[in-house]
């Protein structure tokens, strides 16, 4: 058995009915121009006739009841995994377009993982236009966060378009001797008590740092800095009330590059101009709605501290929030209150020492996840409005058997008063945007995917004339 950190439980302990805790990702991919007709018939046969499955895809909860989640919760490696449960294949409807793709992987996305089991599922989709299929896979978020899941299933691709007989995504990992199962440690409460102490000694030896950090976030709320966005000083809206168990995603994709050129022109990271995109197609959605707050939206931004060479599973994320200054109209000065919110917010999370940015972010979001585990998220002011993150992907063109992966795109999770998730990832020459969002709580959210692209056109276009106006100046000093 192995324990799982308090991070990782935190997702366990919020899972209810309507608050599903597992993250997905969805793979296109283009038919190689020689398959047969079964090519993926034949792919799903190979795929559940494989036994030798690793970890975290062997993995399941020792106690899947509610107290076990909560006390004391432990992996344990299920030694009789049924392929044929986990493994699924589906087909779209005609035409087969991106509208019925993401009605399909809503529903997918919708349905829970079952905690008596392994906490994944995969689905091979057929019958998307082009000549093409997707690949639908989910786990439960205690497993993996963002930048795990895409080194999972980037590890079974291949930059060789001729590569073949390539394995299941559930058969790559660390290959180890299987432990005789009499001779595992069963955990008793002496060990959780033990676990619990030497947890408080860690944080202890950090106090100092923590507390200063702390005292920063509360002093901005209280006092109302505009310095550092802290949780719980965005205001209330339609994206933070209650959620149900349904789910609507969408989808958008622009050329990476364009991003990269525009995020020069305005002297911004990458991460800015998402931000900038998400907020502004946000402003626009809630105008339209009459409801949008006088208060700026505040964005919490998951941030990777997985070191490069770590391909271990599990959380490993801290988070900070930054505005999105959506009650600023004009969107040059809107980019330029968001550059300024994220960089104090960085600036503010690199202070801290690595080894003390678990507890911080435990901290920090203790409260969010004590409503959420109290019945209250929803019902209170938020911690933040929307998630937004931006994952980094593959940098190559990948296949796997042939098929030309088009693209990838994540599915995140959502909660009650966090009715919207925005996650972003990198692909090649591409980045893709998922849209994750509550079916009854945001109707119409097909139409943030528009409006972000309208987005960019429009500020596009004001750098492109910024970027003439020197020009046309010298020409007439002459």
């Amino acid at each position: 058995m192995s324990r799982i950190n308090i991070l990782d439980a935190s997702w366990l302990a919020v899972e209810s009915e309507e608050t599903s805790m597992h993250v997905g990702n969805l793979q296109i991919f283009s038919l190689p121009p020689n398959a047969s007709k079964t090519y993926l018939r034949d792919q799903l046969e190979r795929w559940k006739t494989t036994f030798d499955v690793v970890k975290p895809w062997n993995q399941k909860l020792a106690y899947p009841s509610f107290l076990g989640k909560l006390i004391a919760p432990t992996w344990v490696i299920d030694k009789e995994i049924d392929l044929d449960y986990h493994v699924r294949h589906s087909a779209l409807p005609k035409p087969g377009g991106e509208r019925e793709l993401g009605i399909l992987v809503s529903r997918l996305h919708s349905n829970h993982v079952d905690f008596n089991r392994p906490l994944w599922e995969c689905h091979i989709i057929e019958g998307l236009e082009n000549n093409r299929f997707a690949i639908y896979t989910k786990m439960h978020h205690s497993l993996i966060d963002g930048i795990s899941g895409v080194r999972l299933l980037q590890k079974i691709l291949s930059t060789d378009p001729n590569e073949t007989g390539m394995l299941a995504p559930w058969c790559i990992g660390p290959k180890k001797k299987p432990r005789n199962i009499n001779d595992e440690h069963v955990p008793t409460i002496q060990d959780v008590f033990h676990h619990a102490i030497d947890a408080v000694k860690e944080q202890a030896s950090n106090t100092p740092q923590l507390v200063s950090a702390i005292t920063r976030l509360v002093a901005s709320a209280v006092k109302g800095r505009d310095e550092l966005t802290a949780p719980f000083v965005g205001p209330q809206s339609v994206l933070n009330k209650r959620v149900k168990a349904q789910r609507r995603f969408a989808t958008q994709q622009y050329p990476l590059d364009r991003l990269k050129q525009l995020a020069k022109d305005a002297d911004a990271s990458l991460n800015d101009i998402v931000l900038y995109l998400s907020g502004s197609a946000l402003r626009r959605f809630l105008l339209e709605r009459d409801c949008l707050p006088e208060i700026a939206l505040t964005a919490g931004i998951p941030v990777n501290i997985r070191p490069a060479d770590d391909d271990g599973t599990g959380t490993a994320i801290s988070f900070m929030i930054a505005s999105l200054a959506t009650n600023i109209a004009d969107p040059i000065k809107r980019l330029e209150a968001i550059k300024e919110s994220t960089q104090i917010a960085k600036e503010h999370l690199q202070s801290l020492p690595r080894n003390t940015l678990n507890q911080y972010t435990m901290l920090m979001m203790s409260p969010y996840i004590l409503q959420l585990l109290t019945g209250l998220g929803g019902r209170m002011r938020p911690a933040f409005n929307v998630t937004i993150s931006n994952v980094p992907g593959p940098k190559e063109p990948l296949y796997y058997n042939g098929a030309k992966l088009e693209a990838m795109y994540p599915i995140s999770l959502i909660a009650h008063g966090g009715a919207l998730n925005i996650t972003c990832l990198s692909y090649a020459d591409s980045l893709n945007f998922g849209y994750t969002g509550c079916r009854d709580t945001l109707p119409s959210m097909q139409n943030l995917a528009v409006y972000s692209g309208e987005a960019l056109e429009e500020l596009d276009q004001l750098f492109s004339k910024k970027k003439r106006k020197p020009r046309q100046a010298k020409t007439k000093a002459k």
